[in-house]
């Protein structure tokens, strides 16, 4: 069997410093020392070019021209990382850290996903502002100091609902309204009802009990 050797055709690509002289979209001018060049940004360039940046251009023997990196800009300027299309981050094996001294914003104009294993935020103030909120989880635990809630609508559906509290107090400006299969309170000390009017019903029986009852 006779193998086949293909040739290479090896093009020559030579290298240019640079200074961007505009930057539109995809269209970048450069001046270079022959002459100026229309350039596209290499997809390996994901500092964003802006005018005045200092840049390595590579030049095709067909003519076409590639911004491979920004080497200098202005101090202090900013600087914008970007992409046509998805862009993926993918570390196989350790952790990867975003640190900023002044703060990081996460900005999506549709969604905006987190999958973790586990998930911890660490803040001395927060604020969480949204229109709809769907919580699903099989254990929640809250140790807060202070707690305030304000709501127009307060809905819940649940199959237990415990409390414990050493006091607890509730002002209800209208009507407060309670149907129940079975009601029992219980009091160690003392229990209290007290109103303009009182008025107890039972379809069968009431039933007063104690060492002293007194009526009037």
């Amino acid at each position: 069997m006779k193998s086949t050797a293909r040739k290479l055709a090896i093009e020559d690509v030579t290298h240019e410093v640079g200074r961007i002289l505009t930057a539109d979209g995809k269209a970048l001018r450069v001046r270079a020392a022959a002459c100026d060049y229309d350039a596209k940004r290499a997809v390996s360039c994901l500092v964003e070019p802006v005018a005045d940046d200092l840049v390595l251009v590579a030049l095709a023997p067909h003519g076409a021209a590639y911004v491979l990196a920004v080497l200098e800009r202005e101090e202090g300027a900013k600087a914008t990382l970007s992409t046509d299309g998805d862009l993926e981050i993918r570390q196989r094996d350790g952790r990867v850290t975003i640190a900023a001294q002044e703060g990081i914003d996460l900005i999506a104009a549709k969604a905006v996903t987190l999958i973790g294993q586990s998930l911890e935020i660490n803040a001395t103030e927060g604020h969480v502002v949204v229109q709809k909120l769907a919580l699903v989880g099989g254990f929640v635990r809250a140790e807060m100091d202070k707690v305030k809630l304000y709501a127009q609508t307060f809905d819940a559906v649940l199959d237990r609902f415990s409390q414990k509290v050493r006091n607890a107090f509730r002002t209800v400006e209208e009507t407060d309204q309670l149907r129940a299969e079975r009601i029992d309170y219980a009091a160690t000390s003392t229990m209290s009802l007290h109103g303009e009017n009182a008025i107890v019903t039972a379809e069968q029986l009431v039933k007063v009990d104690g060492e002293q009852i007194h009526l009037g």
